[in-house]
């Protein structure tokens, strides 16, 4: 069968929001040299916007409303930061990882039965992806929207900005408005990219990287059951050793898919650290903002767009890590299951047996992400992190309450 690439619209989509960050593949000087721009571009915007969201912490310390809706935007812009300088460190790996699953998984050389489960693959990645962004995005749009419905029909001396500064300029006076009001939109909406193509990348990664063991499983349960016609009675075990050679190229792709995963914790580990910790205060601070009493509309629908865009982010973040614990697990049940027992006992029949056994205790041990070590991120972290976001919220309005 003929290799090809197929295009995948959720790896088009996380490649060219990659791109625009300046952290996808560059194949020439020329694409070398937008990358570095797009990067350094990308760290100023998040560095920028750090800045700002300090300083207005600062000058909103007292207010509690207006302190928790600064921290909201202050956690956000720290996970930014967290992936961007983690994914800066380990660059050369992260593209080293791209150019595997490009060559390995996105292609076309797979049977009818293997092509379907690529397909559902890809519908699970669309589905996921378009719903994160369009959150993601919504979001950042509801930040400019907001104050140009606000300033309409207002002297220009009420005139306000999507994010308050405190410069000693006269921000209300054309042009310094206009400018700072187009920076401040450009600035959000790019970190509203930084904030989920990363998370893009590693959801269409985990759930692909799972499709292939479930192919694998595939393949193991069918290596001892084809049609193939031998006669190994009478002596001839062609059959037998064609069914050998394909088990150890299959046991091959199984190495290479264990030491994937194994490159896949190193680069995005610290990555998951940072959003488990975080998520939980992140959710908290964002249903508060929701429910507040008196909070204004635009603030509710700015919100209600954000909490969407988490729950949907820790939902795909935290399903594709566990169907990668499921379906490496998985092969150990698809070796057993073969037809083994209907196998000769000749020397390959044996060695296949044997190889067989080998890898079923081997996936015993799941391929997983974990948190920088320190626990196994699965759908059960999803149900800790909103327990726990549940309880910081309880706490919050109690706190509010009593003051």
């Amino acid at each position: 069968m003929s290799t090809r690439k197929v295009r995948d619209l959720s790896v088009s989509v996380t490649s060219f929001y990659m791109k625009f960050v300046g952290y996808w593949l560059a194949t020439n000087y020329v694409e070398k040299q937008r990358r570095n721009i797009a990067m350094s571009y990308t760290l100023f915007t998040t560095l920028f916007s750090m800045s700002n969201e300090m300083r207005a912490l600062y000058f909103s310390w007292g207010d509690m409303n207006d302190s928790i809706y600064v921290m909201c935007n202050i956690v956000t812009v720290v996970l930014v930061t967290v992936k961007l300088l983690d994914l800066f460190i380990y660059i050369e790996e992260l593209h080293d990882l791209i150019n595997y699953a490009n060559k390995n998984f996105w292609h076309s050389n797979y049977d009818a039965y293997e092509q379907s489960m690529i397909d559902n693959c890809k519908r699970t990645c669309i589905i996921f992806v378009c719903t994160f962004i369009f959150f993601a995005q919504g979001t950042a749009f509801s930040f400019v929207i907001t104050p140009v419905l606000a300033n309409h029909a207002k002297n220009d001396s009420e005139r306000i900005l999507p994010f308050n500064m405190w410069l000693e300029l006269p921000l209300n006076v054309t042009p310094y408005f206009e400018i700072m009001f187009v920076v401040q939109i450009l600035f959000s909406l790019h970190i509203g990219v930084c904030y989920y193509c990363f998370d893009n990348l590693l959801c269409v990664i985990n759930l692909h990287t799972a499709v292939q063991f479930r192919i694998l499983q595939h393949r193991f349960a069918n290596i001892c059951n084809d049609n193939e016609k031998c006669n190994e009675a009478s002596g001839k075990p062609s059959c037998t050793t064609n069914k050998y050679m394909k088990l150890r190229d299959y046991i091959q792709q199984h190495q290479s898919l264990i030491e994937f995963c194994k490159r896949l914790e190193d680069v995005f580990s610290s990555i998951v650290l940072g959003q488990v910790l975080l998520f939980s205060l992140l959710i908290c601070l964002d249903g508060y903002l929701l429910l507040m009493e008196g909070a204004p509309r635009s603030r509710r629908i700015i919100f209600a767009f954000h909490i969407s865009g988490c729950m949907c982010q820790l939902l795909m973040f935290t399903y594709s890590c566990d169907c990668l614990i499921r379906d490496s697990m998985d092969v150990s049940n698809a070796a057993y299951e073969s037809a083994w027992f209907m196998l000769p006992m000749d020397k390959y029949g044996k060695m296949l047996r044997r190889d067989l056994t080998l890898v079923a205790m081997r996936s015993q041990i799941p391929c997983c992400l974990t948190a920088n070590g320190f626990f196994v991120v699965s759908l059960e972290t999803y149900t800790n992190i909103l327990s726990t976001s549940v309880s910081y919220f309880t706490l919050l309005r109690d706190n509010t309450n009593n003051t």
